[in-house]
């Protein structure tokens, strides 16, 4: 897209924000490539960007709440600190992106594309990422409060410190995961496998749907709190 065409839909858009709607237009980018974009600390509230590409785009800092992402591809793109509260990432390729810090809570990422995914203290409660591939991805210290991770691709995933308490993991992928002193108390974990996961200091008290066969190959230290069933 050419830079006097974005120019102009940003000013039109910034205008649709500050006027709450009266003046400019919503953005329209949909479909865009804006590949390698600088967009940093961009106001993209209730932006259309579905099946855009912004692969190694520069979003960080940029306040996406309510945006439409759907299908787009953001490959490589740095989106450290943005805002993606309440955003449609369903079926977004996110492979290799820096999300670091950044707000996604009660965001739509069913089945998006999230493998080695820099993730590291964002928050995602209450998102659904059920079907998601977020193998190898770094979720250090992610805040997945109540998320829905049902189906998910957890594999050799990195959740050391992640506050998983009441999340969705049924049938989740968790072989090798990294799931050092993670919070999972509450957590639905039926048929979910943790085939040579670290659940070293993993605290699984109430979790729902645990059995002894899940956790049997996982590896486990004196701090690693189970079901009292499974003690």
């Amino acid at each position: 897209m050419a830079g006097a065409d974005l120019a102009r839909i940003l000013d039109a858009h910034r205008r649709y924000l500050v006027t709450d709607r009266r003046e400019g237009a919503r953005a329209d980018l949909r479909g865009a490539d804006l590949s390698g974009i600088n967009l940093v600390g961009a106001d993209l509230r209730r932006a259309r960007l579905a099946h855009a590409r912004l692969d190694d785009a520069d979003l960080s800092r940029a306040d996406l709440q309510h945006a439409n992402l759907a299908g787009a591809s953001l490959r490589g793109a740095l989106l450290g600190a943005a805002n993606l509260a309440e955003a449609r990432l369903s079926g977004a390729q996110l492979a290799g992106a820096d999300l670091s810090r950044a707000q996604i809570e009660k965001a739509d990422m069913e089945f998006a594309l999230l493998a080695e995914a820099i993730l590291v203290g964002a928050r995602l409660a209450d998102s659904d990422l059920s079907g998601a591939n977020l193998a190898g991805a770094d979720l250090g210290g992610a805040d997945l409060q109540r998320a829905n991770l049902r189906g998910a691709d957890l594999k050799n995933a990195r959740l050391d410190g992640a506050d998983l308490r009441a999340a969705r993991l049924g049938g989740a992928i968790l072989s090798g995961a990294s799931l050092r002193d993670c919070d999972l108390t509450g957590a639905y974990l039926r048929v979910a496998k943790l085939d040579a996961a670290d659940l070293a200091g993993t605290d699984l008290r109430d979790a729902v749907g645990l059995t002894a066969a899940q956790v049997a190959s996982a590896r486990r230290d004196d701090r690693t709190r189970l079901p009292p069933d499974l003690g």
